[in-house]
């Protein structure tokens, strides 16, 4: 079972406003789960949470900036397995 955290625990503890939360959700960067109309957070959201806290809260980017990067981010990690992919067949033929 996952563990899971609600909104107002996950603000308590690392010290971020719901609203934050809030806009994260609203710009569909992040999903949080509902049981009991409760909002909650699934430990599998933590990691992106955690980066998104510290670039919004220590260096105070908005939330377009932590779309951007966060697709900058995707995008490289998909051209790095391509990447690989292409290494892996070009070794075939050497």
């Amino acid at each position: 079972m996952n563990r899971r955290l609600t909104i107002i625990e996950y603000c308590r503890i690392y010290k971020v406003e719901p609203e934050f939360l809030e806009e994260l959700e609203e710009n569909g960067l992040v999903e949080f789960g509902t049981e009991k109309s409760v909002k909650y957070v699934l430990e599998e959201n933590f990691a992106d949470l955690e980066r998104f806290r510290v670039w919004h809260y220590e260096l105070h980017v908005n939330m377009e900036g932590i779309d951007v990067i966060r697709n900058l981010l995707e995008k490289q990690a998909h051209l790095k397995s391509e990447v690989l992919e292409l290494k892996r067949r070009l070794g075939f033929y050497e």
